[in-house]
């Protein structure tokens, strides 16, 4: 069994096909570059949204840098007021720390002062009777000043809190305020 020949188109025939189509596919291309105003303008329209996505992008842009620099504005104005109350507020503590300190040093003054005197009558008293009021006397002034130190420093180490946070309270009200 012999396979029949293959029927084939003829291969001139194949290219005179083919030619028509080939010229008529470069013919608008042709007709093109003889107008170069109509290349202009296509590509005037073609590019037209291309340009309207740079514009936007653009614009986006700027309002992002300008957004990012008006924040920064910002957070560098608190973190430099923030510091000012930290500085005050460290200011006020350490000033605050050495009246308390100072205050101490003579609460501790006058109380060694007070017990030499209270050992120097107790060493010239003459009866035990005498030394029992000596004692009881020393007592009763030591109460009363020891009691009166106390409210001292309790109302100065009050001051001093007080007078420590005032810059950072008003700092962080400022804050909130503003925003």
């Amino acid at each position: 069994m012999a396979n029949p020949p293959k029927k084939t188109a003829p291969k001139a025939d194949a290219v005179t096909e083919a030619a028509p189509l080939e010229v008529a596919a470069e013919q608008p291309a042709l007709e093109l570059a003889a107008e170069p105003a109509k290349v202009t303008q296509l590509f005037d329209v073609a590019s037209a949204p291309v340009r309207e996505i740079q514009e936007n992008v653009r614009k986006a842009t700027e309002k992002s840098v300008e957004d990012t620099r008006a924040a920064y504005a910002r957070v560098k104005t608190v973190a430099e007021d923030a510091t000012s109350s930290l500085e005050a507020s460290y200011a006020a503590a350490t000033k605050g720390i050495v009246a308390l300190n100072t205050k101490a040093l003579e609460a501790v003054r006058t109380n060694t002062e007070a017990a030499f005197d209270f050992a120097k009558a107790l060493f010239g008293a003459k009866t035990v009777a005498e030394a029992i009021n000596l004692q009881t006397e020393h007592a009763r002034k030591t109460f009363e000043t020891v009691t009166a130190q106390s409210k001292e420093l309790a109302a100065l180490a009050q001051k001093v809190a007080t007078d420590s946070v005032e810059p950072l309270k008003t700092s962080v009200s400022k804050a909130f305020s503003a925003h």
